[in-house]
């Protein structure tokens, strides 16, 4: 016997105040009502309350709903008590415009029965900017998808009985209604996702589109972020991942080797010659003296950055014996994460103190790290805040004063080793007892998947956080620079998805290894 028909409901926006004129809509409701598989009904959401509006529109039962200053979450679940269907289709159109191609409810239907456990549908889509088509490619939905801004696209197809076991919309939520409803709905059913190679997208989104900005989540509001975090504090508790408070903390382990200095600040570098003596420098003038300098070049041994070092080193122009001592490691192996082991391995300090090639750390900055560690056996890292800098072409450094000092404060005593597996950063500079990355099986080498020279220590500070305090420093003790050959400077789309790739991997791992250790010891 054939399946039964599909009953779908679209539900969408109007408002004066759209990207797009409102007579345009017209365009839009026409890519609904001409589905080739035929809607069941229409939700219009009345967002501007100066304005009645009526759509003379025979083929479809529609409804206008007056939704004027109430939560998204309250208007969704407005059109869900008045829609009949078993299925909703909902269109972000709030920022952008929006167009489904006519075979979408096919396509859905498709999933429907593919799926029995389906939660939620999302798809690749055409970003349509001053005439021009760029193809969304979106990622894979995983446990490990759990940072609020991921991007899932602006139509969700939701099943309405996935929606009526996870409570509907949580009408409290201000900012992030679809972050929440989607790890609501991923705890207990599918969430499918429908690719595109060419020309498969199942919509187009006509806007102007943003340039990715490593620093975009600074700018967010304070209330906006403190509300996604406790959404995904909430989902990590349903899903048995949450850390309590002080939880499993325990006193570093004693120091087994003997060590010479304090601290060793390593320095992964490659083809940098310009930059790596600015941040020796840097070292050069730390009120604690008692450190050393490892530099490891990984562009092999034609690097230019070699002689540059070596300026420093006995014999070298720039040598002072009174100056902390630079040893100098060349690989052909343009590796991060295996450029900072080889440091470590070669390291004779207490404490690891991360320097990228192309920063700066204020004089104070190893003095304060080491003083939070004597201050607390429990801290097995410390992390400082920083600086955003500019180097202009002509070698002037301008502090980048639209943003302000990153202090990470996200990450707070009681649940910032819960709020890391939301955000992309753990903040810097990052200091960890030698001993500890030892034990924990030293940094990433490209070995995670996805992983091309990024996070290579992100899943390393997860694993501490688990069992030691993260120390915290708000001061600035750091300058991270930015300049036009730097890694964050520019980033195409398909660098971008290959890090949050790598990263959400490591959420994944994280949260499943978070649920054996309640587990066991439960």
């Amino acid at each position: 016997m054939p399946n039964a028909k599909m009953s779908v409901v679209v539900v969408l926006h109007y408002t004066c105040h759209l990207p797009c004129p409102p007579e345009r809509i017209s365009n839009i409701l026409d890519a609904i009502i001409n589905q080739n598989e035929e809607v069941s009904e229409l939700i219009i959401l009345n967002n501007d309350a100066e304005t009645d509006v009526d759509f003379d529109i025979t083929s479809v039962k529609t409804t206008v709903i007056p939704t004027a200053d109430i939560t998204v979450a309250a208007q969704l679940n407005k059109a869900i008590e008045t829609a009949k269907s078993d299925f909703i289709l909902y269109i972000d159109n709030l920022a952008a415009e929006i167009y489904l191609k006519r075979s979408y409810i096919e396509a859905a239907q498709l999933i429907v029965e593919k799926y029995p456990r389906l939660g939620m549908l999302y798809a690749d889509y055409d970003l349509v900017k001053n005439g021009e088509v760029k193809e969304i490619r979106l990622l894979k939905h995983h446990k490990g998808r759990v940072r609020d801004n991921q991007d899932y696209g602006k139509v969700f197809f939701f099943s309405r009985k996935a929606l009526q076991e996870v409570g509907y919309f949580d009408e409290s939520v201000k900012y992030n209604t679809l972050y929440d409803i989607r790890l609501k709905l991923s705890e207990k059913f599918e969430i499918i996702h429908i690719a595109n190679k060419s020309a498969g997208s199942l919509y187009q989104v006509l806007s102007e589109g943003e340039k990715h900005n490593v620093f975009d989540y600074l700018l967010a509001g304070k209330e906006s972020q403190k509300e996604a975090e406790d959404i995904l504090t909430d989902n990590l508790k349903r899903i048995g991942a949450y850390l309590e408070p002080g939880e499993y903390y325990h006193k570093r382990p004693e120091t087994i080797e003997e060590y010479k200095f304090l601290a060793s600040v390593v320095i992964p570098v490659n083809n940098r010659p310009d930059f790596i003596e600015t941040a020796i420098e840097s070292v050069f003038q730390q009120t604690e003296q008692n450190i050393e300098i490892i530099v490891v070049v990984n562009g092999g041994f034609d690097d230019p950055t070699i002689k540059a070092v070596e300026s420093y080193m006995p014999g070298g122009v720039k040598y002072n014996q009174a100056k902390p001592a630079v040893t100098l490691i060349v690989s052909d192996i343009n590796n991060i994460g295996l450029s900072l082991d080889l440091g470590i391995k070669k390291a004779r300090g207490k404490y690891y103190v991360q320097l990228d090639s192309d920063d700066i750390l204020k004089p104070d900055a190893v003095a304060k790290i080491v003083e939070v560690f004597d201050s607390d056996k429990q801290v097995g890292m410390v992390i400082g805040s920083y600086e955003v800098w500019e180097k202009k072409d002509t070698g002037e450094l301008i502090r980048v004063e639209s943003i302000p000092v990153v202090t990470h404060d996200e990450w707070t005593e009681e649940n910032g080793r819960n709020n890391l597996l939301r955000i992309n950063g753990a903040g810097a500079p990052r200091s960890i007892p030698i001993q500890i990355i030892k034990e924990m099986g030293y940094f990433g080498i490209n070995d995670e998947p996805y992983a091309q020279n990024y996070g290579e220590d992100y899943n390393l500070v997860l694993r501490i956080s688990e069992e030691y305090r993260i120390g915290r420093i708000w001061d600035p003790i750091y300058e991270v620079v930015r300049h036009s050959g730097g890694t964050d400077h520019s980033i195409d789309q398909h660098t971008i998805d290959r890090n949050d790739e790598a990263k959400d991997y490591m959420r994944m791992k994280a949260i499943e290894r978070r649920i054996r250790i309640n587990e066991q010891t439960s």
